[in-house]
């Protein structure tokens, strides 16, 4: 069946424009303009390519209490996410080429949305041993990692990275020395004095990604920080892209739209990791962002059940559900004048879709049909009860947020109609 979209703010971020026109898609794939069995007047609303989100934590297998495949799917359509790239960061680890094929086979029966994974860079995560890389790249995995892990012996990380880089593999790495970051729970700084935190300095994000990008030009492994979120690092990630190093980097949309305060009367929702920073780190990487200095921005997508947040700050679970606020809470940057849509979505669709070689990204012919409608000046104020995902650990909620999926399709299916 052949779908024509009339009437639409066109956002291609593969073209860097907005244009109001139309779009046809036609067995899954976007084709050249013409006659449609179905058409949907999208009535000057936007369409633009589906969100590739990377590093979403879908606790299959061995926390399925907190997250299922089917309800991360349905959180994802709901935000107009059309591929996840899932962590391997679950329990137990993605290892292995067995577990990796358990996961995929789950997530291709009950996900209403492609699903893509990382599989650990050592074994088990404990950055002892290289894990089995050349038999997970041939299982599928895209990337290889060991989430929030840092592998602290440098030539078990060297070896990992050379054999990746034979592999034509990719890296993604958490920028952060372990040794600072060790048990704190906040930014260190005057805030975190005054409520009592353990704090980490800002210093160990650009510690450790110094570390990791020397390793990179020793090896010439393709290489993606996770999460860059303090000022003092963006030098380094400048230098390394000046001199030709393959290396990409990311942020959470928490980190883009929240700030250290927020914590407040010590929220745990708002506890993630790294931690949440000042707000002239907020603005810099808002605005690396912008200049490109920051390739993606994720939601860093980690369900903690009430159990886990219900505790005292520092003892509390790190992390938050943001696939479905990851559309609204980033259109702040656009409200805000940072930056326009093309470039918003630059970030959230076309950069991860290039750099993890998936489809998406674009509006060009011949391209998956994986698409988002939405209105980015919808109004309205968020209610964790209602968020697909079976944990509600939202830092947005009770808050004023502007920008509404009204659809999503993947491979030209409709998966989520408001």
């Amino acid at each position: 069946m052949s779908t024509l979209f009339k009437n639409a703010r066109l956002i291609d971020p593969a073209q860097g424009t907005e244009t109001l026109g139309e779009l046809r898609i036609d067995d899954g794939k976007i084709t050249a303009p013409g006659p449609a069995d179905t058409v949907i007047d999208c009535g000057g609303k936007c369409l633009a390519p589906g969100i590739v989100d990377v590093g979403v934590k879908v606790c299959e297998p061995g926390e399925r209490h907190k997250e299922s495949f089917k309800s991360a799917g349905l959180s994802a359509a709901a935000g107009g996410v059309t591929t996840i790239v899932t962590r391997p960061d679950t329990i137990p680890a993605i290892d292995s080429p067995e577990t990796l094929s358990f996961a995929m086979k789950r997530a291709a029966d009950v996900c209403a949305v492609k699903v893509r994974a990382m599989a650990t860079l050592t074994k088990n995560r404990a950055g002892q041993e290289m894990a089995e890389i050349g038999f997970l790249q041939d299982a599928g995995a895209v990337a290889f990692t060991d989430c929030d892990s840092v592998v602290t012996k440098t030539k078990v990380l060297n070896r990992a990275l050379g054999y990746v880089q034979q592999l034509g593999g990719l890296v993604v790495a958490h920028p952060q020395d372990p040794g600072l970051s060790d048990g704190a729970a906040v930014t260190s700084g005057k805030f975190a004095t005054l409520r009592g935190l353990s704090g980490v300095s800002p210093m160990a994000e650009r510690m450790g990604l110094e570390r990791d990008l020397a390793l990179v030009e020793m090896t010439g492994v393709a290489y993606h920080a996770d999460q860059i979120t303090t000022e003092g690092a963006l030098g380094a990630l400048r230098a390394a892209k000046e001199k030709g190093l393959n290396v990409t980097a990311g942020t959470s949309v928490h980190h883009v739209t929240l700030n250290e305060f927020d914590v407040a009367d010590y929220r745990t929702f708002f506890k993630v990791k790294p931690p949440l920073r000042s707000e002239d780190d907020r603005m810099a990487i808002a605005h690396a962002i912008a200049d490109g200095t920051i390739d993606i921005i994720s939601s860093m997508h980690t369900p903690q059940d009430e159990e886990s947040k219900r505790l005292p700050f520092e003892e509390a679970a790190s992390g938050a559900v943001g696939l479905e606020t990851l559309l609204p809470a980033s259109l702040r940057l656009v409200h805000s004048g940072i930056m326009d849509l093309p470039t918003l979505f630059r970030a959230l669709s076309h950069n991860p879709a290039e750099r993890f070689g998936l489809e998406g990204g674009t509006l060009s012919e011949g391209h998956a049909a994986d698409l988002v409608l939405f209105d980015p000046d919808a109004p309205f104020i968020l209610d964790r009860t209602k968020l697909h995902s079976k944990c509600k650990n939202t830092p947005f909620d009770g808050q004023r947020m502007q920008g509404r999926v009204l659809g999503t399709w993947v491979a030209g299916q409709r998966v989520f109609e408001k």
